[in-house]
């Protein structure tokens, strides 16, 4: 394959430098935060880009433990966890049947699925407290899985249905001769030929699941109930009246960040394909 060079070429490799300039931008920064969290606040105050000199690995024991965040992670992964596993439930059938079924009712339930995609969640907040304080949901894993589980289902349900849209109708020809019905058939045939799309759609929901902020800083108080973003949040707030601790707050940003980097870093290709997949069919 033959490169392209001269005037041609220019503004693909104007393109490619770009892009690692911010790469290397984002590296920088992910290792600046890394070597603040091993550093005490007078250290950093005196020079905001050093070295630990030694490393304190103790501001991790005090963000765990007197910051909350060891509570916040187990919260953090039963929350994400469970809405992840409910949405690809909950959107995988809804899914297949909008990508089989070819009538007015299937293609209008498809454009209202793409048109969530552009609500806001903010403009959610008010009326799912209000429902959920009914319904004495609020400050419980189980409201925040519900309201994360609602969250998903536009863009889930959008893009399992590129993926079962691309599965051959003859293989499930051929499960119907053999004599499985419907749900046999989406649940031995059509799955696990989506297994792709369904590992990708469960590690995006986790991904969102355990970044979301907004609505669990309002659903959530109870020390033992809040996620991950809010005890960070929490921490800042209470360190600014006592005097901030830089280093144990940094130690809690990377508690929250490094499970994403190593979540990229082992999924990161199969993440992009299958989004590239689902959503270009």
């Amino acid at each position: 394959m033959r490169t392209e060079r001269g005037p041609a070429g220019l503004p693909r490799r104007l393109a490619t430098t770009v892009v690692w300039c911010v790469v290397a931008a984002d590296l920088l920064l992910i290792l600046w935060i890394l070597l603040t969290s091993l550093r005490d606040s007078p250290d950093i105050l005196r020079q905001a880009f050093g070295l630990p000199s030694p490393p304190r690995l103790d501001n991790y024991g005090k963000a765990l433990h007197d910051g909350g965040f060891a509570p916040a992670a187990l919260n953090s992964v039963v929350v994400a966890v469970l809405s992840s596993l409910a949405a690809v439930a909950v959107a995988a059938p809804c899914a297949y049947a909008l990508a089989r079924r070819r009538s007015r009712v299937s293609s209008a339930l498809t454009v209202t699925f793409a048109l969530g995609l552009g609500v806001p969640g903010q403009v959610l907040v008010v009326p799912l407290f209000v429902g959920l304080a009914r319904a004495d949901l609020t400050d419980s894993h189980l409201g925040l899985v519900l309201v994360y589980l609602g969250l998903a289902m536009p863009f889930t349900v959008f893009m399992l249905t590129g993926f079962f849209a691309g599965i051959p109708t003859v293989l499930e020809e051929a499960a119907v001769l053999d004599g499985a019905g419907p749900v046999r058939t989406f649940l031995q045939v059509v799955l696990p030929v989506a297994r792709g799309g369904l590992i990708t759609a469960f590690l995006l929901q986790f991904i969102s699941a355990w970044n979301e902020t907004l609505f669990a800083l309002v659903l959530t108080h109870s020390q033992d109930r809040i996620t991950l973003p809010v005890a960070l949040a929490e921490f800042v707030a209470t360190e600014q009246i006592n005097g901030m601790d830089y280093g144990t707050m940094f130690a809690g940003v990377c508690i929250i960040v490094a499970p994403m980097i190593a979540l990229f870093s082992w999924m990161g290709t199969r993440i992009i394909q299958g989004m590239t997949v689902g959503i270009g069919k």
